[in-house]
């Protein structure tokens, strides 16, 4: 099955994107790193590594954070589509 070709504003338009989408993911990873480590790591460090109750809360805060980005994101998109749809009717 042949793949359909792709114009160059198109191709142009799906790099933007995807290099936007690899800057989000790079500033919400360093926004989460910041964040997750503020709150479990102390400033002074006594040890080389992690104890048991910094990983516990880097394990937890990580992944709070990547929930609220996930519930955050489809809320988003259920308002863009609201937008959209809205648009679309008041069009017609």
């Amino acid at each position: 099955m042949a793949m359909p070709q792709i114009s160059s504003a198109d191709q142009a338009k799906l790099q933007l994107m995807q290099e936007m989408e690899i800057e989000m993911m790079s500033d919400l990873y360093k926004r989460m790193t910041n964040a997750c480590h503020k709150k479990c790591i102390p400033p002074r460090y006594s040890e080389s590594e992690l104890g048991k109750g910094e990983m516990v809360c880097i394990d937890r805060c990580v992944a709070k954070y990547m929930d609220i980005h996930e519930k955050i994101g489809k809320k988003l998109t259920a308002m863009s589509m609201q937008d959209e749809e809205l648009m679309k009717k008041m069009s017609s």
